[in-house]
């Protein structure tokens, strides 16, 4: 699929109560990616001209299948240029977002993405997810990062027991891709498969998945 010439649409055409502010922050995103992925490759070139869908859409599925409420605390892991993070945090204002990298030059974009938009509720560590200490979280989400089962190893000890959402356990949320059948039955875990194609029917999410494992 080939990106409209107001890569807005695309988002608008799944979600349609952003606030002008909001709109404006995702607006600015292409931009600032362009920008930066000269300086500092944190986006495949191929993918930069399909930002919006491939990365801004892609991070919102997590949106469409979870209504985070006002307060909670969620930790990205692994957030490389702000993904799912950034997209999340724009889409949720009244939820505070910790974006984890060990990179620190991917960090730097974050932070300077974010500031660009005049993100609030985000800020960015330049460290290992498993090196956290004094902070717990709601939920932990991420994207292509590394196995479930690790995954699950760095998140769970991060994770508060304790119930927020009405439909939902605390727990981890990753955007997965291709057959996870082996992966899965690796880890042990029993999780939530839900396709994305199923909430954005687009080419590009044949096959993508959004993983969720309740504590």
């Amino acid at each position: 699929m080939e990106e409209a010439k107001d890569p807005m649409e695309l988002i608008l055409s799944y979600f349609d109560d952003f606030t002008d502010h909001q709109i404006a922050q995702y607006r600015m995103l292409q931009s600032l990616y362009t920008e930066w992925n000269e300086k500092i490759n944190v986006i495949s070139r191929k993918d930069i001209d399909f930002l919006y869908e491939r990365h801004v859409l892609h991070s919102l599925s997590i949106a469409a299948k979870f209504p985070f409420s006002e307060g909670l605390d969620i930790l990205d892991i692994g957030t490389g240029g702000g993904f799912p993070g950034i997209p999340l945090a724009i889409f949720f204002p009244e939820v505070n977002f910790y974006l984890s990298d060990s990179i620190a030059k991917k960090v730097k974009v974050v932070t300077e993405v974010a500031t660009a938009i005049g993100l609030k509720n985000l800020e960015a560590h330049h460290g290992r997810a498993e090196a956290i200490v004094g902070r717990k979280f709601d939920f932990a989400v991420s994207r292509a990062v590394a196995p479930l089962s690790d995954l699950w190893k760095w998140a769970k000890p991060l994770l508060r027991n304790e119930r927020k959402l009405e439909d939902f356990k605390n727990g981890l949320i990753c955007l997965k891709g291709g057959d996870l059948t082996e992966e899965i039955a690796v880890s042990g875990l029993r999780p939530h498969v839900t396709e994305i194609q199923a909430l954005f029917p687009e080419e590009y999410f044949h096959e993508k998945f959004v993983v969720y494992v309740p504590v």
